[in-house]
Parts: C-alpha cells; sequence; structure tokens
C-alpha cells in the first residue's frame, strides 16, 4: 500500500494546527511556574514483532521504575512511550505476512501496547510514530530546517539490486565493517562497534533479504542535515551534561572526536513521513529522522485528550522541567547527536534532554538476543510463563548497566527464589498470617516499643535515605539491593523478636513485635513498588494501605507507626511459589 495514498499522510502547514492550536511558542511570563517536573522518555520500539527481554531490561522497564519512583515521591510525571513505525522492515514485515504495511502496524502497535499494559508499564501516553501529529511535527520542522539553511541536496550513489529490482536502504545491505571487520555490519551502523556506516562503506556488500552480491550504487538525490556545522556547539553541550552515565558521554564524544559528518534524512521507500519538498515526491524521511520527533508528537497528542492540559509546559519547561532518557547503548548515538542537532536547528525553543541513561546489552546464554533469529525469551512468552513482576524484578535487579548481562535460566530460578519467595513473600506470609491465626485478623494493641524497635527504625530509615538517593542517581541494582535490605531487615527483626514464641509468656512484647512487623510489611512493599508495583499493591491493600502507594514513606517515628493496632488486614494468596527451570522454559 502506498504512503501517499494513505490519509494519514499529511503533507500540508494547515494540518499542524489541529494538535498545535495555541502555537509553538510560550512567553516566560504565561509560563506556570512548578518545580521538579519530570519528562521521562524511553526508545520507542520498533513494530516488526514482540520485542524481547533484551528489549525491555535496556529502557522500557528502568523508565517505568523511574516513573514510578518519581510520582511516589511527589514529582509531576509526563512518561511518553510508543511504537516506531516507519522503515524498510515495517514494509518487509508486512510483505511477509501479506498485509498492507498500515494493517500491519495497527496490528503490531495494539499488540505490543497490550503487552506493556500487562507488564505493568505506567506510560501516560503510548504513541505511534505513523499517527498524524508526528507526521505534521516532522515536516513542520524539516520546513524549519530547510528556511534555516541546515538542509543540503545532494546526489548519492546508492546501493541497488536488479535482482530484487529496487533501491535497499540502509540497513538491508549487509557486509565488512570497515573498523573493526565484523562481517554482519548493516549499511546503517555496525551493531559491533557502533559505528555509523553508510552501504558504500562496506567492503563486500551484499543484500539482506535476497544475499545475492550484484549490489550496484546508482546515482538518486537525497536531502542532508548538515550535522557538521553543529560540531563544536555540540560539544559544548556535551561536554555540560555532568549527569549523563561514563557510557553515554564516552559513545557521544567519540563521535565528535571522529568528526561528525552530515546525515542523509531521506530515502527510496513509500512508507514514511512524506517530504514537503518539490521533486521529493517519491522520497520518504529516514526512520531515525522522525522516529525521535515522536517522543514530541505523543505529548500532542497526550495534551488533546483533555482541556487542561498543555504539552508545551513539557518540551518548553526550561530548567522546570528535568527530561529523561532511557536507552540502549546503540541507540546512543543518535539522541546524543542526531535528534539535538535537529532540536537545535529547527530554532524551536524545545526541550534537549538533561539526562541520557544509556544500557548496556543484556544477553541470552552467553549469545546475543535476536528478534529476527528468535533467539532468547520474548516478552509474550514471559507473561505466559510467569506473572510479570517476576520479570521486572530480575531484570532490574540485574540491569546491564556497568557492562552487559547475560541471562540465564538458572541464575534467573536462583534469583526469584532467593528474593521473592524466600526474602520477600516469607516476610509477608509468616507475619499476617500470625495476624489472622492468633489475633483474629486484627493488628494487635498494647505494650510499648523499646531498644529493638527504636534500632530496626532507624536502620529502616537509613535504608530508604539509600534507596531514594540511589533512584536519583538512577542506580537500579544499587536501589533494588536496597530494596533487598529492607526485605532482610524485616525478617531478621521478626525473627529476633520471635512473638509466636513470647506470645504466651508476654502477651504485650508480642503484639508490639507483630504491630511493628505490619508496619514492616507496608515498608516493604513500598520501598518494591517502582520494581513489582502488581505484587507491592496486593501487599498494601492486605494491610488496609491501597492507596499509598502513591507517597514515599514517612519519615522519623510515624514509619512505623503508620499502621494502628485494631485495623483489620487480610492474608494475601502466596505471592511468589518457588519455580523450577521448566517454568522458564516449559517442559
Amino acid at each position: 500500500m502506498g504512503q501517499k495514498d494513505d490519509a494519514r499522510a499529511l503533507t500540508s502547514r494547515r494540518t499542524l494546527q489541529p494538535f498545535l492550536a495555541k502555537g509553538f511558542f510560550m512567553s516566560s511570563d504565561t509560563m506556570e511556574r512548578v518545580m521538579a517536573r519530570f519528562l521521562i522518555t524511553s526508545a520507542l520500539p520498533y513494530i516488526n514483532g514482540v520485542k524481547h527481554l533484551g528489549n525491555l531490561a535496556g529502557s522500557l522497564l528502568p523508565a517505568d521504575i523511574h516513573a514510578r519512583f518519581r510520582r511516589q515521591t511527589g514529582h509531576e510525571v509526563l512518561f511518553l512511550c510508543g511504537t516506531d513505525e516507519h522503515g524498510t522492515p515495517a514494509e518487509f514485515a508486512a510483505h511477509a505476512e501479506g498485509l498492507p504495511v498500515a494493517d500491519y502496524c495497527d496490528r503490531q502497535h495494539a499488540l505490543q501496547a497490550d503487552i506493556y499494559r500487562r507488564f505493568g508499564l505506567s506510560f501516560d501516553h503510548f504513541s505511534r510514530t505513523s499517527g498524524p501529529a508526528n507526521h505534521a511535527l516532522t515536516q513542520e520542522i524539516f520546513r524549519r530546517l530547510d528556511a534555516a539553511g541546515w538542509i543540503e541536496e545532494r546526489v548519492l550513489r546508492q546501493a541497488y539490486s536488479p535482482h530484487e529490482g529496487r533501491f535497499l536502504p540502509d540497513r538491508y545491505v549487509v557486509g565488512i565493517c570497515p573498523f573493526c571487520r565484523n562481517t554482519d555490519a548493516r549499511g546503517d551502523q555496525c551493531e559491533s562497534c557502533t559505528r555509523l556506516l553508510d552501504p558504500a562503506d562496506l567492503i563486500a556488500p551484499r543484500s539482506a533479504i535476497s544475499g545475492t552480491h550484484d549490489i550496484e550504487f546508482r546515482e538518486t538525490r537525497h536531502l542532508f542535515l548538515r550535522q557538521s556545522a553543529f560540531q563544536d556547539r555540540l560539544r559544548r553541550w556535551i561536554v555540560g551534561q555532568r549527569d549523563w552515565p561514563p557510557l553515554v558521554r564516552s559513545i557521544a564524544l567519540k563521535w565528535l572526536d571522529e568528526g561528525l559528518r552530515d546525515r542523509c534524512i531521506t530515502r527510496d521507500l513509500s512508507w514514511g513521513v512524506p517530504v514537503p519538498r518539490p521533486g521529493f515526491e517519491d522520497k520518504v524521511f529516514y526512520v531515525w529522522f522522525d522516529a525521535p520527533i515522536g517522543y514530541i508528537a505523543a505529548a500532542v497528542e497526550w495534551a488533546t485528550a483533555a482541556p487542561d492540559r498543555d504539552w508545551r509546559k513539557w518540551w518548553q519547561g526550561g530548567e522546570q522541567v528535568r527530561y529523561v532518557q532511557f536507552l540502549a547503548k546503540d541507540n546512543v548515538p543518535f539522541h546524543t547527536v542526531s535528534f539535538p542537532v535537529t532540536l537545535l536547528g529547527c530554532g524551536l525553543p524545545l526541550k534537549l534532554p538533561d539526562i541520557i541513561k544509556g544500557f548496556n546489552w543484556l544477553t541470552f546464554e552467553g549469545g546475543k538476543f535476536s528478534t529476527s533469529a528468535r533467539r532468547g525469551i520474548f516478552t509474550d512468552a514471559a507473561l505466559r510463563a510467569l506473572p510479570a513482576d517476576t520479570w521486572r524484578w530480575w531484570l532490574a535487579a540485574n540491569a546491564p548497566e556497568g557492562a552487559d548481562c547475560d541471562f540465564t535460566v538458572e541464575r534467573f530460578v536462583a534469583g526469584i527464589n532467593k528474593d521473592l519467595a524466600d526474602t520477600f513473600g516469607n516476610l509477608v506470609n509468616r507475619c499476617l498470617s500470625l495476624v489472622a491465626q492468633r489475633f483474629g485478623g486484627a493488628v494487635p494493641c498494647g505494650g510499648t516499643p523499646g531498644p529493638a524497635e527504636e534500632d530496626v527504625g532507624r536502620r529502616l530509615a537509613i535504608c530508604f535515605d539509600h534507596l531514594r538517593r540511589h533512584h536519583e542517581a538512577l542506580e537500579f541494582r544499587k536501589a533494588a539491593n536496597e530494596v533487598r535490605a529492607i526485605w532482610r531487615l524485616g525478617n531478621a527483626y521478626l525473627a529476633a523478636q520471635a512473638p509466636w514464641a513470647t506470645l504466651k509468656d508476654d502477651p504485650l512484647r508480642a503484639a508490639v513485635a507483630v504491630r511493628t512487623g505490619v508496619n514492616l510489611i507496608r515498608a516493604a512493599a513500598l520501598a518494591a513498588w517502582p520494581f513489582i508495583p502488581a505484587t507491592a499493591a496486593t501487599v498494601l491493600e492486605s494491610v488496609g494501605e491501597a492507596s499509598a502507594a502513591l507517597s514515599w514513606p514517612n519519615d522519623g517515628e510515624t514509619i512505623l507507626t503508620s499502621i494502628p493496632g485494631g485495623r483489620r488486614i487480610s492474608v494475601p494468596p502466596l505471592l511468589f511459589p518457588k519455580i523450577t527451570a521448566a517454568d522458564v522454559t516449559g517442559p
């Protein structure tokens, strides 16, 4: 199906107005003065098929955990994502299934959105880059770049396959990387050394579709974004980002050190955002040009859903907004160079990222996850096998932050049984079961807290202080470890006080210990909520705190006295049964 015939192909300036009726600009005297507003985006999952656990671990899940933490601590949050739907892979995937590309994308978007909902990803809006808002906004930004002199027309020699009778998009030309000698480098980027490439750079290029080596390079006209003109300006901006992790800074500066090259932003395809320039009616924009603009378009769409929303207070919020991006290391160059150049060059007062949290790769049993080869565990299969929180916990607790992390079934089973079944699940079950069996289902009254409660309260406050610092620093492994420490603290307190043993001889002392234990469960669930929200919500509801996950635990003495004596509680079903390898992989 031709994109030009699709009703969603918006090409005139006036089509922007339904989405941007209030205009791009917001004057400083009308800007709402609100501090600590967080704009959070995760890398847009591509449309061609269900994503594997590596995609979840490398951007989607950590972004959700951070969004939940920021909401929990009282900040205003706008968490955006969506499917990336343009480019050749969408065309070929649709062709393989015998569907028009628009219909294929409709189906796959609905499928992915449902999977992420079931994983508990709390997007404020889950968008689509093929939607009219992104088409209109991409074209408007292009016009502004063009008017400012940052677009240049050039004649290219592009890969053409006589066997297939078509120009081949960059990523569908593969060959040997001239820098690291990877034999399967793509024509747009080498996944091994992350360098940007053009198909002509490859040694022994071949078609990724047919495998034929009869690649010809024919002349065709294209448009380039003059990134090289932003070399110095971009370096000053990147060097000034003190909160970026070393991985992201090093990748971005490596690009600049090698010399920033102009980037072709058009392609000889039918599916994508049409290029609003005479003579280029048969071309669309390069997917990596329009996809990041999709973050802004997602906010525009979100704002149209309610009259009190204004996307500009986020994307034009200046220092009042902290913009945090989450993405895997192979996406870093596009978000630290190409997208910032687009924003700087278009002349609109749009927000540049304050923090880019880049992740290394999650590997699978010693090798790479692969969507095309169906190697690894995919999100739909994961949800069929085990509850979402099981996967969320392990992936966050083993986040590939400092280096690549290998997923093995053996490590996964051991980690889930130790952390979730033996530690958190045990804390909840033994304390609440005691309340139900020995106190008639009501938190016991009476008794006076003593040195043991003072000590555990002090330790708990320290843990929450550390946990908050790790969340704020985007240190997910350390944050998960602090959650573990809180769970262990609760178990250690109950084991030391043994209220089940002192109930007969010292019932008031036992009452204090059980009441403190119930409050420790509340604290443990609140700490866990960003990581395992469904389970934490179940636990909080069991202790009568159904809405407590919306706020960070109180400081000081109230942290262990929030739940009073006399409150009725319930015992939840077994939270995390022990699992085996067969539960993960099937019989």
